[in-house]
């Protein structure tokens, strides 16, 4: 049995809702445990995230077989008023540019 994520103290930059939503646009099939896992969340963290970018117009699912294919509605704004006009796309993109300058794990395939 996979053991909780370490808690974290503090505040951070980024909610998790913004990763959850980065984890599913690297990857539209990916499953709630590996999302939990790379996020550093519980399953039922990120199931509970996908609910509310659901209800909030952000994400739809299509259930095939066993598994989900998401969709993310990439040109819907952010919620909060001071990121007007800013869109998921907008988000998704800085996000996509941090990962990509980040330099490659150790004892990471070429």
């Amino acid at each position: 049995m996979d053991r909780a994520p370490e808690p974290h103290s503090g505040w951070t930059f980024l909610t998790n809702h913004s990763r959850v939503l980065a984890s599913i646009a690297a990857d539209s099939t990916t499953r709630v445990r590996d999302i939990a896992a790379r996020c550093r969340l519980t399953e039922r963290a990120v199931q509970k995230i996908i609910a509310d970018l659901e209800e909030g117009g952000y994400l739809t699912h299509i259930r095939e077989g066993r598994s989900n294919t998401y969709r993310i509605a990439a040109h819907t704004f952010l919620r909060h008023p001071a990121d007007a006009p800013a869109s998921v796309a907008d988000l998704l993109a800085l996000l996509a540019q941090h990962d990509s300058a980040r330099p490659a794990a150790p004892g990471a395939a070429d």
